[in-house]
């Protein structure tokens, strides 16, 4: 029996955020049922597929129930109702105001159930200025000031590889919800958490942006210690056009590497201000990384203690002893998932389980 044995989730919501939301309360034991349009949610198609689903769909709604609902017919919506009289928490992802024009936002929903947890997720938030503004994660991220920093050296932002405001919404929704149900355990009643991609993602730019928090300036990523302004912070080209990474700006790791490199003259460079004053260490570093191949450089630092790793790919990634070795990549039934992120010793060793088809 998962933590969330018991808790009956009623999720319509689609694509990324909330759907990795309900997923996760689903693999600790919720009842997920998962309320889609006619149509299917729109993952349902998304490439590549395998095993007969859409590899996206699968590691995202595993786990769940799935029911069609045409939720502008009388039908559909009394059938909404019948699955709300009883249910613990609601997650809808429309955009704001579209709920109450279906007669299904939180007051109509907690007149009639006041025990439901009900959380909205939205690009913006459902009150202000931008609640109407449509958006998906990378326009999330151009606004919040993160695109900004995603860079190349010619300083031209480039789409980021992770969609950051999705998941800091998905990861802020379930905190949100599992603090409502604590909370509803000492109350009775249910309550209303309205999840902002863009508020989930603004407070993860605190390590970066700290002088433009003050009112100062913006960060930028050649000066900046995080960003790519320190030699001990980067990315490095080898010789057989991969890459490596040094990870790790403490001293203890500069003069381990400096040391074995015989130039611990440049030690006194890694202590200084990122940008121009670390110059010169970085380009040493990039002429020193260019020597050999990146399987080369990992042989070599085996014996080092230094913050350093390769530049993989996924496949590469995935393909990691250790992944095997933690079971976060399984294969099941002609079916790859990725295991749940945490994991209670108490709890019986996670198997995947299939997401639903979509049925009437």
């Amino acid at each position: 029996m998962g933590k969330l044995s018991g808790i009956k989730v009623i999720d319509l919501s689609l694509f990324l955020p909330g759907p990795m939301l309900t997923m996760m309360m689903a693999d600790h034991g919720a009842e997920v049922i998962k309320v889609e349009p006619p149509t299917g949610d729109p993952a349902r198609a998304m490439e590549p597929v395998e095993a007969g689903q859409s590899v996206w769909f699968r590691n995202l709604n595993r786990g769940k129930q799935a029911l069609a609902l045409d939720l502008k017919s009388d039908e559909g919506r009394e059938r909404l109702w019948q699955l709300l009289a009883d249910a613990d928490v609601m997650i809808e992802g429309f955009r704001p105001g579209v709920m109450k024009r279906l007669g299904f936002d939180y007051d109509a929903v907690a007149a009639k159930n006041p025990r439901i947890v009900y959380c909205s997720v939205s690009a913006f938030g459902q009150e202000g200025e931008m609640a109407h503004h449509p958006a998906h994660d990378l326009a999330v991220q151009a606004l919040s000031g993160f695109l900004s920093v995603n860079d190349g050296p010619d300083g031209m932002p480039v789409v980021p590889g992770v969609p950051s405001a999705d998941m800091a919404a998905g990861l802020n929704g379930l905190s949100a919800v599992l603090m409502a149900l604590i909370g509803r355990e000492k109350s009775g009643k249910g309550d209303y958490v309205d999840i902002a991609m863009f508020d989930a993602m603004l407070p993860w730019c605190a390590h970066i942006a700290g002088e433009a928090i003050q009112g100062g300036n913006s960060p930028t990523s050649r000066t900046q210690r995080s960003l790519g302004g320190a030699a001990f912070y980067n990315v490095y080209r080898t010789a057989d056009g991969l890459h490596v990474v040094l990870g790790g700006r403490e001293v203890k790791f500069a003069k381990s590497l400096l040391t074995a490199l015989d130039r611990t003259d440049l030690l006194p460079l890694a202590e200084m201000d990122a940008g121009e004053m670390q110059q010169a260490l970085t380009d040493f570093l990039r002429e020193t990384f260019a020597t050999k191949s990146r399987d080369q450089w990992v042989a070599w630092f085996a014996d080092k203690d230094v913050a350093f790793s390769p530049v993989l790919d996924f496949r590469e990634a995935l393909d990691q002893d250790f992944v095997r070795e933690k079971g976060l990549l399984v294969e099941a039934g002609g079916s790859h998932q990725i295991a749940p992120a945490f994991r209670f010793r108490s709890d019986e060793k996670w198997q995947p389980s299939d997401a639903p088809e979509l049925s009437e």
